[in-house]
Formats: C-alpha cells, sequence, structure tokens
C-alpha cells in the first residue's frame, strides 16, 4: 500500500465515512462543549466510548440473537 492510498482511506473516514458526522449523532456535545479543550476531550471519549458499546452490542445481537432464529427483520427494533 501505497501512501496515496493510505491517505485516500485517511481523508475517506475523517470525512466521508465519519460515523458522528453522517449520522448527525452526537453533535451537541461534538459542537456545543468545544469551547474548553478538557470538556471537549471528556466527551469525545464518552462520545467514542458509547458509540463503541453500542456498535458492540448492537453486533452481538444481530448475529448471535436475531441470524439465529431466522428473524433479521426486527434489526430496526433491536437496534
Amino acid at each position: 500500500m501505497d501512501f496515496g492510498q493510505l491517505a485516500g482511506i485517511v481523508i475517506a473516514s475523517i470525512f466521508v465515512n465519519n460515523f458522528v458526522l453522517s449520522r448527525f449523532l452526537g453533535l451537541c456535545p461534538f459542537v456545543g462543549v468545544s469551547k474548553k479543550l478538557d470538556a471537549a476531550l471528556g466527551m469525545g471519549m464518552a462520545v467514542i466510548f458509547v458509540m463503541t458499546m453500542a456498535s458492540l452490542v448492537t453486533w452481538l445481537i444481530q448475529n448471535y440473537i436475531l441470524n439465529v432464529f431466522g428473524i433479521p427483520y426486527l434489526r430496526t427494533i433491536a437496534f
């Protein structure tokens, strides 16, 4: 992988595939608390933690409950 491909992946992940900016989730802490560096860092870490845990739990529900029992159409309710 050369530098151009790596730069493209980084740019895409920051601007195109950014979960917060593409879904408008957590914009209040993302925008509203950025006046103080400590508060912005703490709130940013909290958003990262919550999104990681929520993604992990919903992945587990999807793969080990919904898919196993053949009810993937309940995905929206589970998420």
